[in-house]
């Protein structure tokens, strides 16, 4: 019958620890019996060489050997005979120095020579052995015996009966047995509770399983769009996956290692480290937004997955402007009504001259705003954001102005950084400047270039931003509005404008402005194309495919920032 090997990992591991459980007590208890056996050996020749030096120590017995002639009824027969019956030797031999008996067990062995060689004895030697003579194998001593001079006139041969040295083995055996089974139990005790321990937690999957369950999580984890970081009860980093390791910059080398050894202390760094508490927190990577969650282990670990939402927040932000688009564009369309019915009354009324002027009027307002922007920023993508948001200032009843130091060519090495930066700092501006009624609220919009660096400046009468917290406005996650469903969570506008200035070399700052209000300047070296700074005009440096006038939405901001007299 063939014994099949368990699948199942906690049958397979029973099995091991019974099988080297029970060869470990077998191994110990005859690596026990072998030494006890030649103890109880050398208790046997101890107790034959006490025998023979007390009985070769009789003055009498030396005396009687040079004196008298071997007999069974001698002197020397009846003395070594008293001694065997006392201390339960097999014999007592008692030899002269030609090796012949003068006392044996079996009085016929008297005055015969000694069946082993006697040699070393009567050269003065003690001689301890385990050996077979002509009373069966026994456990035997000889000691040289000597006359009152101290000359050698014979020997003593004391012999144990080796069955009793075996008797005494055997009688431990049972009892060493005992021992040796208590400790199998209890190994066996040991090894069930172990193999259902791990029955539970490997949920009886067999050995194969592991294997392919493995492959199955490497695959999964490396596999999926998602960043996965798992730590372990010390807070180490256990295991990182490809796109945890894109989004957050780690290298292979950072599993192992402490969170703060291979990330730079920060937001990003207190959310996976589980220092800030919540759900679907918001944290910034390299320029990307990421939303984390963490969840605990049994072990006291924790595994943390990761989601880039920069293409999301960056989407909603065209959504939020393009919601604002459509506002100014509602607003227009009642502007237009009231100015068609305007130019329909004029007509009606033959004021013909007067309602070309009014016309013309409107018209030029439209060019002026794009033609003032697109001729001091040159980039189309720049000009088109500043279009737009010029707009949704208006419906909200801010100006939007333009610095009259504002010149950009269009040497723009990445327009979409700047957009990002631009767009960030005009919709805190424009959020702040509209919750103040008092006065007319404003924002001015300064782009300019030095040499190679791209300068971002805007300024708002808004409450401005204490000095304590000017650090703060760029803390990731850190806003003084409330989130909303709509605003997607708050805090990552300033967070993104700082890493993507400090991605560039450079940094953004805030300060006050006089008269009331906040600065905000963000410095991006490198951010220009050398060999096309300063090379053609404005309208040179704009594609031919590029619009020349505004969009419709823009024709109130186009009165604002005609009304500021700024002309290039």
């Amino acid at each position: 019958m063939r014994i099949h090997w368990p699948r199942r990992v906690f049958a397979q591991v029973l099995t091991a620890q019974l099988v080297i459980t029970t060869g470990v007590t077998v191994l110990a208890t005859g690596l026990f019996l072998a030494p006890l056996g030649h103890s109880l050996d050398d208790q046997a020749m101890r107790r034959a060489l006490a025998i023979a030096e007390t009985t070769a120590a009789d003055p009498d017995l030396a005396r009687e050997v040079t004196a008298t002639a071997p007999a069974a009824r001698g002197p020397v027969q009846t003395a070594a005979e008293r001694i065997r019956r006392a201390t339960g030797a097999l014999y007592v031999v008692v030899m002269d120095t030609r090796g012949v008996r003068w006392s044996h067990t079996n009085a016929a062995e008297i005055g015969r020579h000694v069946s082993t060689d006697p040699s070393r004895t009567l050269a003065g030697a003690e001689v301890r052995q385990i050996d077979t003579g002509t009373l069966g194998r026994s456990a035997r001593a000889k000691v040289p015996l000597r006359d009152d001079s101290g000359a050698i006139v014979g020997a003593v041969s004391v012999g144990i009966a080796y069955d009793s040295v075996h008797g005494l083995l055997l009688r431990a055996i049972p009892g060493l047995l005992r021992y040796a089974g208590a400790a199998l139990a209890a190994g066996v005790l040991a090894a069930v509770v172990v193999a259902r321990s791990l029955r539970r937690r490997t949920h009886g999957v067999a050995t194969a399983d592991i294997s392919a369950l493995l492959d199955e999580r490497e695959a999964m984890l490396h596999g999926i769009r998602e960043g996965v970081v798992a730590f372990d009860g010390r807070g180490r980093i256990r295991l990182v996956n490809d796109e945890a390791g894109r989004l957050l910059g780690l290298g292979p080398g950072a599993a192992g290692r402490d969170l703060d050894e291979v990330l730079p202390p920060g937001r990003t760094t207190d959310v996976l480290a589980g220092r800030v508490a919540g759900g679907d927190l918001l944290a910034i990577s390299g320029g990307r937004v990421l939303v984390a969650n963490r969840v605990p282990t049994r072990d006291g670990g924790a595994v943390v997955t990761l989601r880039d939402r920069t293409e999301l927040e960056l989407l909603g932000r065209e959504l939020d402007s393009t919601q604002g688009l459509l506002d100014a564009l509602r607003a227009q369309d009642h502007e237009h009504a009231n100015q068609l019915h305007t130019v329909r009354g004029l007509l009606e009324l033959g004021r013909y001259d007067m309602a070309v002027e009014f016309v013309a009027e409107v018209a030029s307002a439209h060019r002026a705003s794009a033609e003032q922007i697109a001729e001091r920023v040159h980039d189309p993508l720049l000009s088109a954001l500043l279009v737009g948001k010029a707009a949704i200032a208006a419906e909200r009843g801010v100006a939007l102005r333009m610095s009259p130091a504002t010149l950009l060519p269009d040497a723009v090495v990445d327009p979409r950084d700047l957009v990002t930066v631009l767009g960030n700092l005009i919709d805190n501006a424009l959020d702040a400047t509209a919750e103040r009624r008092d006065g007319e609220p404003f924002v001015e919009v300064e782009l300019r270039a030095e040499g190679t660096t791209a300068v971002v400046r805007v300024s708002d009468t808004g409450p401005g931003v204490p000095p304590e917290m000017r650090e703060r406005v760029f803390a990731e996650g850190w806003s003084t509005k409330r989130a909303t469903v709509a605003s997607r969570g708050r805090g990552i506008g300033l967070a993104l404008v700082r890493r993507l200035s400090e991605r560039y070399g450079g940094m953004a700052r805030v300060t006050a402005r006089a008269g009331g209000g906040a600065v905000f300047t963000v410095v991006l070296p490198e951010a220009l194309t050398p060999d096309r700074v300063g090379r053609g005009g404005p309208i040179a440096a704009l594609p031919s495919s590029a619009p020349r006038g505004p969009a419709p939405a823009a024709g109130a901001a186009a009165r604002q920032l005609t009304a500021t007299g700024e002309s290039p």
